[in-house]
């Protein structure tokens, strides 16, 4: 994505919290506040962006976020673990509605057994409670590369959070089924009485006899 389609979709979001009364704070390590610097590029961004936090070592995601140092330990810096608690952290630690977490190997160092250059983990978190993660692997395409595609990503997810929940679809029965149902019911009492009328002879009047 181009730095003019970035622009457009960080105009989009910003539209949409200002809309929806919605304030935002980033939390980015491998990215280093790139998001939050597309985020305020824009004019007017004041009334939406809160702050950023950077926090690129172990140690700025514990003391800045209330990240928990065993989290770190046993997931490692670049995990789902440590992307949602850096995003939970945002929001304890900001008068926000939302915050985004990035954390990631941007290269062209950093690769480990089953992490490798290219790896980003996000996160997304509501005060609302809702919390979603996406797992990227862009591959060695360069550090800017990755920490540009890492800011679109970024973007897209807080887009779709700031949309809201979507109401879930009712399920209506089957239009033949629901034809079917009050007809089987009715017709054979209508039939039995006709029955019964019919083949039933009838009985002598008093003024007959």
């Amino acid at each position: 994505m181009t730095g003019s389609a970035t622009r457009a979709l960080s105009r989009s979001l910003l539209d949409l919290c200002r809309m929806r009364k919605l304030k935002i704070a980033t939390a980015e390590s491998c990215t280093g506040g790139l998001v939050a610097a597309a985020l305020t590029e824009i004019p007017g961004s004041s009334d939406v962006i809160d702050r950023g936090f950077v926090t690129y070592s172990n140690a700025a995601k514990h003391a800045m976020l209330g990240v928990d140092n065993e989290t770190i330990e046993t997931f490692g810096a670049v995990s789902k673990e440590t992307a949602t608690a850096m995003a939970f952290g945002a929001l304890e630690h900001a008068d926000v509605d939302l915050a985004v977490a990035i954390t990631g190997i941007a290269g062209p160092g950093g690769a480990t057994s089953g992490k490798p250059v290219g790896l980003v983990h996000l996160a997304v978190a509501s005060r609302d409670g809702r919390i979603v993660h996406k797992e990227c692997r862009f591959g060695a395409v360069g550090r800017s590369n990755v920490r540009q595609q890492s800011v679109v990503e970024a973007l897209k997810m807080l887009m779709e959070m700031a949309r809201g929940p979507q109401p879930p679809l009712k399920k209506r029965p089957p239009a033949a089924a629901h034809r079917l149902r009050p007809r089987a019911s009715r017709t054979p009492r209508r039939t039995a009485g006709k029955r019964r009328r019919t083949s039933r002879p009838s009985a002598p009047r008093a003024s007959d006899s």
